[in-house]
């Protein structure tokens, strides 16, 4: 048994974070930084400086009860943060940390890999196993106190010594490429972590804050009943609609209906988790966070308070993100509602199933249908569509997207985003059919898109001010009872349903804004 006192034990295991886990941080980094001679100084005084604070953050936190169980944890937890910066080349941001707690147990299968149980098992398990063997030497308190002092005291003038004798580069690393540090390991996740459970849960009172108490539906004479379906996409970006332009047929049904399309609608986030609250929020996406997704009511329920709507939500997707909690909610994910299952998938359009009875049930009232869809829910792309809907050929039958090369990873999201057009094309058709008598519209916005391999990333997630467009600008269309067709390029947000759908169905209340309706 090896016998080690609890500072060594920190700097080694420190050592071996910046040696096994920060592959992704320094290929990043000699992005910027070559790997030239004039560079090789800056770059190991980097290593030097990662060592020297991952030392200072453990020595913190470090006594006699908490070192083995806090190194333990942050292996394990770095293990897994490696292979997906390594293999997705996404970073753990806060959003990024709340998107995999709001994850179900099928979605999370859709990510494991032989590759992923290899990085758990020797970057997280095996030095956790030394760890936990090793014996620990300890001092008395006084001598403990002076070890740990001395430890932190040698760890921050390192860093400061090494900060200042490459000034010159460091004042660029920290002002011009702040995004580099969001690929330390462990450190960003763990600083991501605690600003993420202090945003989440400090200060919540716990209090329903109700918005829209004065709504009313002013309605003339003449009147007809509004049946609307508001399909909630997934990851879906908009120039992989051919709708938009892009050079494959994605698109062969909806091209034959009269569609209002928007060209230009930016995602209020790059994770479901994110966007789909934010979507139905009041606040706009620089005001939103957490607690107002949580703690304040949303659009749907400003249309209830209107007692003349009813609202329900049917989800093939992991929830509804907390929109839902006060309408009506049902669970597509399993055969046990959703009748149309094949290969270990419950599919979209088995969310249309039984909605006519809904529909008599409430002959009078309004009524807002919410189809939240499993869509291009990657990165399993090839398991998102039937068999049928294979057009597109060679395609990636792996969730280990780094093992395809960019054309198979296209193909398998274009499919899923033909399987999509065949799904609003049966939703507009199930339509039709109430709309002599009533006011029928159809409205599809995704939320947010996907990084298919361009520029080496892949997935969603990243921090909105550093992702690429095709994260953000996601695919919308309106089917307006097949009244008019237009493609219209005018820049719109998820910012502007909120208010889009009180206008819809002339909801009248003090917050609504009519400058923010498309409509």
């Amino acid at each position: 048994m090896i016998k080690i006192g609890q500072y060594r034990l920190i700097v080694l295991v420190a050592i071996f974070f910046v040696i096994f886990d920060n592959v992704s941080f320094f290929k990043n980094t000699v992005k910027i930084y070559s790997l030239g001679s004039e560079n090789i100084a800056f770059l190991f005084s980097l290593a030097i400086v990662l060592v020297s604070f991952t030392i200072f953050l453990f020595s913190l936190l470090s006594s006699k009860y908490t070192t083995k169980p806090i190194l333990i944890f942050s292996l394990i937890a770095s293990s897994f943060a490696n292979y997906f910066m390594n293999t997705y080349h996404i970073v753990i941001d806060g959003s990024m940390l709340q998107n995999a707690l709001q994850t179900d147990l099928e979605e999370s299968l859709d990510l494991f890999s032989f590759e992923m149980v290899a990085y758990f098992i020797f970057l997280g398990v095996l030095p956790s196993i030394f760890v936990y063997k090793a014996k620990v030497t300890y001092g008395t308190f006084k001598s403990e106190l002076i070890s740990k002092l001395k430890t932190i005291f040698i760890s921050l003038a390192i860093i400061i010594v090494v900060l200042f004798s490459f000034s010159k580069y460091y004042t660029s690393f920290f002002r011009e490429h702040k995004p580099l540090r969001f690929y330390t390991n462990p450190t960003y996740w763990i600083y991501s972590a605690g600003k993420y459970v202090g945003n989440t849960f400090a200060g919540v009172d716990g209090e329903l804050q109700t918005i829209g108490l004065d709504a009313v539906v002013e309605k003339n004479r003449d009147s007809k009943r509004k049946i609307v379906i508001l399909v909630v996409g997934e990851a879906a970006r908009a120039d992989r609609f051919s709708l938009n332009g892009y050079s494959k047929e994605t698109n062969p049904l909806l091209k034959n209906e009269n569609i209002v399309n928007y060209k230009n609608i930016n995602s209020c986030g790059t994770s479901t988790a994110i966007s789909v609250p934010c979507m139905f929020s009041l606040s706009c996406k620089d005001d939103f966070n957490y607690k107002k997704g949580i703690l304040v009511e949303n659009v749907v329920d400003v249309l209830e308070h209107t007692k003349e709507i009813k609202v329900l939500w049917r989800d093939n997707n992991s929830d509804s993100k907390g929109v839902a909690l006060r309408v009506d909610f049902e669970s597509f994910r399993t055969s046990k509602n959703n009748t149309i299952c094949d290969d270990g998938e419950c599919r979209d359009e088995g969310m249309l199933v039984g909605l006519d009875s809904y529909i008599e049930k409430h002959s009078k009232k309004d009524i807002l249908i919410i189809l939240h869809q499993m869509g291009n829910h990657g990165p399993a792309y090839y398991k998102r569509y039937p068999k049928k809907f294979e057009k597109f050929t060679p395609v990636c039958e792996t969730n280990q997207l780094e093992e395809c090369s960019v054309e198979e990873i296209s193909n398998a999201y274009d499919n899923a985003i033909l399987y999509t057009d065949y799904f609003l094309s049966k939703t507009i058709n199930f339509l039709k059919k109430y709309s002599k008598e009533n006011e029928t519209k159809m409205i599809y916005i995704s939320d947010h898109g996907e990084s298919l391999g361009e520029n080496g990333l892949y997935l969603h997630g990243l921090p909105y001010f550093m992702a690429p467009s095709c994260q953000t600008n996601v695919a919308a269309l309106l089917w307006d009872g097949g009244k008019r067709r237009a493609n219209i390029d005018t820049e719109y947000s998820h910012d502007n349903l909120f208010h889009t759908l009180l206008g819809l169905y002339n909801v009248k209340t003090i917050v609504y804004d009519k400058t923010k309706d498309i409509l």
